[in-house]
């Protein structure tokens, strides 16, 4: 019979964050769960674009990118800014970045 391996013991912490911070978590957690929606935040990783500029970089419809970037809006996962009739959209701070890093990090492994 195989044995378990052993893991350090690591103290147990004495109280869970609060039930409503644990379910924003885990919507937030979500939002990474569509593929549609990595491509789109691995696009705008190290630069500003606009819908069009998304849609021919990943071949989709500007409605379909439409879409999931106000999902991720609404995250708080990326920002817009617009210059006339253009709107602009990067990713909203370096936690977006970092997240995306750990995850491909965690991949590769």
């Amino acid at each position: 019979m195989a044995e378990h391996p052993t893991f350090p013991a690591e103290p147990v912490p004495e109280e869970l964050p609060a039930d409503e911070l644990l379910y924003e978590l885990a919507d937030l957690f979500r939002v990474f769960g569509d593929s549609t929606r990595i491509k789109i935040l691995y696009a705008l990783h190290d630069r500003e674009l606009c819908v069009q500029d998304i849609a021919n970089l990943l071949a989709l419809s500007q409605s379909a990118v439409s879409h999931q970037l106000r999902v991720l809006k609404d995250s708080k996962l990326v920002r817009f800014r617009r210059e006339g009739k253009t709107v602009f959209y990067a990713l909203d701070d370096d936690h977006v970045r970092s997240i995306l890093s750990m995850g491909m990090d965690h991949l590769e492994e």
